[in-house]
């Protein structure tokens, strides 16, 4: 077909950073790649930045570069908006806006649709365009698009996740080679994998954000952030990292949500993985992904989860997919936004982190006396908390040792109360450090 007479779909784009600039370049760079794909020309239309300087960096003719997102909503030529600014607003009214007028939105905005997902998604639904968003999660991994298509046949049963690559990154320092978490934060910053500001990365919320919107797909369900126990890794030590290796662990910072009867469990937290699970072996700023499902069994997705180039493929296959939807002309959301239709959305209640059970490893560090080993076995038991390992490290004339356990499956709530009594008694001269254990168990209770 000549380019001339194929369909041309326009796109605006928001947000000229790093991933924008990444994007530009694959519309730009694969155009003929994507015409022999779609049959139509999908075009990068109009960019627009509130910082001016930014328009050198986008392949654009003359006047087709904005500071004011106004003049590109309005742009008729445009009929998909990609925004990539970030955070709630203007993020949120600029979206609302394209909706409004019945263009599509592709968007990477993790925070915004863990926030306000149901209201954005019914403005699509009313606007009549789509609404994709799978840059939002994991990067280049296909993490939407396997839990809204490839696995609808599926009971998603549970879903692990390394999420966050500033987070991993930091990790595998302290695990392959000694770095206390302040060193390998600062080589973090250095090689460009955490902020300035590192909060929102190694306080665990932007995993959180990822998990609202993955279990939401996976249990067709409104997941509320404030529901989600949220626990980061500023605490863990080259210490807590040898002792797991000892006992065949790996830590890693895990989004965990699981199907339990009529409820779901969502967490993010430090977690020991087995060295045999294949989330163990992930490592840098690396993501992966685990989904197991009653028919599938286990899936494992692995990639990059931020960069300019890997966010921006994500990106361009949603705007490929909003383009095969317009070309079949009329056939509107081929696939249901939040993966299970309006109609059939139920609230299931997240469980609080105080009814979990699982499995714990606590270090305690407390005065080298006779009894004190005895005194904290005590104490876990009358909690119904048995003991599965005990190691004691650092032993010394003078000043505290490190006395490590392993637990067999306990509550949480239990474990809280024998740390809160264990964490007052004149033996103990610091905080408990505890860290779960999520050994293999994928079954719907």
């Amino acid at each position: 077909m000549d380019e001339s007479d194929m369909d041309r779909i326009g796109v605006g784009l928001l947000g000229c950073g790093t991933v924008g600039t990444g994007v530009a370049k694959i519309l730009a760079e694969n155009r003929e790649i994507l015409q022999s794909r779609l049959g139509a020309d999908l075009y990068l239309a109009a960019a627009c930045d509130k910082e001016p300087a930014r328009e050198k960096e986008i392949p654009l003719p003359r006047g087709r570069f904005f500071t004011d997102a106004e003049e590109l909503l309005n742009d008729p030529d445009i009929s998909v908006v990609v925004e990539l600014i970030g955070g709630i607003e203007p993020a949120k009214t600029f979206i609302t806006q394209a909706l409004a007028a019945g263009k599509s939105v592709v968007t990477a905005n993790k925070a915004l649709l863990a926030h306000h997902g149901g209201e954005i998604a019914a403005a699509a639904q009313k606007g009549g365009g789509d609404l994709l968003f799978e840059a939002a999660v994991g990067g280049v991994m296909p993490v939407i698009k396997t839990l809204r298509e490839s696995l609808a046949g599926n009971r998603i049963l549970s879903m692990y996740g390394i999420l966050n690559g500033t987070c991993n990154y930091i990790l595998s320092k302290i695990t392959f080679e000694g770095k206390t978490f302040d060193q390998a934060l600062s080589e973090a910053q250095a090689a460009g994998y955490a902020e300035a500001d590192p909060g929102l990365d190694v306080d665990g919320m932007d995993t959180a954000h990822k998990l609202a919107i993955t279990a939401s797909l996976a249990w067709g369900t409104p997941v509320d952030l404030d529901h989600i126990y949220v626990e980061g890794i500023r605490r863990i030590t080259p210490l807590d990292i040898r002792m797991a290796g000892e006992f065949g662990y790996r830590v890693k910072l895990l989004a965990i949500a699981k199907r339990r009867r009529n409820s779901i469990e969502c967490r993010v937290h430090p977690t020991m993985v087995p060295m045999d699970n294949l989330l163990s072996s992930v490592n840098g700023a690396m993501n992966a992904f685990m989904i197991h499902g009653d028919a599938a069994g286990e899936i494992v997705l692995y990639g990059q989860g931020a960069g300019r180039m890997p966010t921006g493929s994500a990106v361009v296959s949603d705007l490929v997919d909003v383009a095969r939807n317009r070309l079949c002309r009329g056939a509107g959301c081929r696939v249901p936004i939040l993966s299970t239709t309006p109609e059939q959305m139920r609230r299931l209640p997240v469980l609080p982190i105080s009814d979990i059970v699982t499995r714990y490893y606590v270090r305690f560090s407390a005065a080298d006396r006779p009894g004190v080993l005895s005194k904290l076995s005590g104490i876990l038991g009358a909690h119904d908390i048995s003991i599965s390992s005990v190691h004691q490290k650092g032993r010394r004339a003078t000043g505290p040792v490190s006395i490590v356990m392993l637990t067999h499956e306990a509550p949480e709530s239990g474990m809280q109360q024998a740390l809160e009594q264990i964490a007052g008694l004149d033996v103990i001269t610091d905080k408990p450090m505890l860290i779960r254990i999520e050994d293999d168990n994928a079954q719907e209770e």
